[in-house]
């Protein structure tokens, strides 16, 4: 029920003492604030490193040759490993759990492809069918490389569309069209899309059978990668063994050197990465939860310096027949008022920094790398803000009980 009465008392009472008021508020409003913000923060630091793993397949694994570090079999250590065609082959044929297999090549940056008179730098790439699964990249025309493209060395590329809008123009037909690169035409089959980074979208895939003939005259795999369709992390770890295996069997190196042949495993990684946020979650929380607490403290304080100047006044309420409960609700509804409001203003402070963050950097079309589209969880925040309130409730609930032990003929006297 509303009692006029009572909110005016308390509204008094704020007016009375501003600064006070203004003091309690401010460690209420900076707890909620606070936390609001490293919730963004956070976030927005998951979302990139989220976004850097969507670049590719979560659950793929890339090898890529190193350095022979040991003796092994007449061979000496200081070996460089390359892949060829037959390491692919042995993959492909030998480890069981293998879901999409691909070899990459790298063709030199200093092969421009052109176009119509229009000649530009692009990243060119040599891959299988499978790469796709890899990239998880999405066709928006045409098709992607298929078998027939690698078994007949077919001259055809899929372009990213940030190649197809620097080359072609925006809106302009492309599929069926031809470049040029290092005076080798090729046909444009697809067009091509990436969520990760706009350098993805920066790419010209070519058939690597096709890439082998034209750039290398030999079957020269600069690194090769795989998907393991929906295996957990630790058949994920045996598929990586065995495919080093093979491989160690086909170079002659040694079963523990694992500087020759370095695999990297996504999955992985990215459990490893979940570890980490979920530990700095908490750290947030604990912070967020800590300044919270500082701030009701606080509150609870000066309500019992609030209780201590109303003493006479409190014992006269006594005297004229007050009841312990209407004592205890008028304290703890001036407490409860008091952390709500300053909460609920450092709530909407919060949200209004983080998201006017992620709109300038959605306005300015800039991706950082370290930060990505920072959130904050609306019911954690709702949690926060209903915890905020129970605290307030306890910080006014102990002046209040000390507020109805006041003896009425005493309070009157001091």
């Amino acid at each position: 029920m509303f009692q006029y009465d009572r909110w005016q008392e308390i509204f008094d009472s704020l007016k009375r003492h501003k600064l006070r008021t203004a003091a309690t508020a401010l460690a209420v409003w900076w707890g909620i604030f606070m936390l609001v913000i490293l919730l963004g923060a956070g976030n927005g630091l998951q979302n990139s490193f989220k976004r850097d793993f969507e670049i590719d397949a979560i659950n793929s694994i890339w090898i890529w040759g190193g350095q022979t570090t040991q003796n092994y079999k007449g061979f000496k250590a200081g070996r460089y490993v390359r892949f060829h065609n037959k390491d692919y082959e042995a993959i492909k044929t030998k480890v069981e759990g293998v879901d999409g297999l691909s070899g990459r090549y790298h063709v030199s940056s200093s092969y421009l492809t052109e176009y119509n008179g229009k000649a530009l730098s692009f990243n060119v790439r040599g891959v299988h069918p499978d790469y796709q699964k890899v990239e998880t990249s999405t066709m928006l025309e045409g098709r992607y490389i298929n078998e027939q493209d690698i078994e007949k060395f077919r001259k055809v590329a899929v372009l990213g569309t940030k190649v197809q809008e620097e080359l072609f123009g925006k809106d302009q037909p492309t599929v069926g069209e031809y470049i040029n690169i290092n005076n080798t035409k090729y046909q444009v089959v697809g067009v091509y899309t990436d969520k990760g980074h706009e350098y993805e979208r920066r790419r010209i895939f070519l058939p690597i059978t096709t890439v082998q003939r034209s750039f290398d005259k030999e079957d020269r795999l600069h690194s090769l990668m795989l998907t393991v369709g929906d295996a957990t992390l630790e058949e994920s770890q045996r598929i990586g063994d065995n495919v080093f295996k093979e491989l160690a069997a086909i170079h002659n190196i040694s079963p523990t050197d694992r500087q020759a042949i370095y695999i990297n495993n996504s999955i992985e990684e990215y459990e490893r990465f979940n570890k980490i946020f979920l530990a700095f979650k908490f750290f947030i929380w604990f912070v967020g939860i800590g300044s919270i607490i500082a701030g009701v403290v606080g509150v609870s304080n000066i309500m019992l310096i609030i209780v201590k100047d109303r003493t006479k006044e409190i014992g006269i309420r006594k005297a004229m027949g007050a009841t312990p409960r209407s004592i205890i609700g008028m304290i703890m509804q001036e407490a409860i008022f008091l952390t709500s409001v300053a909460g609920y203003i450092g709530l909407l402070m919060g949200f209004g920094i983080v998201y006017g963050v992620n709109y300038l950097l959605e306005q300015s079309g800039e991706e950082l790398d370290f930060f990505y589209n920072p959130q904050v969880d609306f019911l954690s925040v709702i949690l926060a803000l209903l915890f905020l309130v129970t605290c307030g409730t306890l910080a006014g609930l102990i002046p209040a009980l000390q507020a109805v032990r006041i003896n009425p003929v005493e309070a009157m006297k001091s």
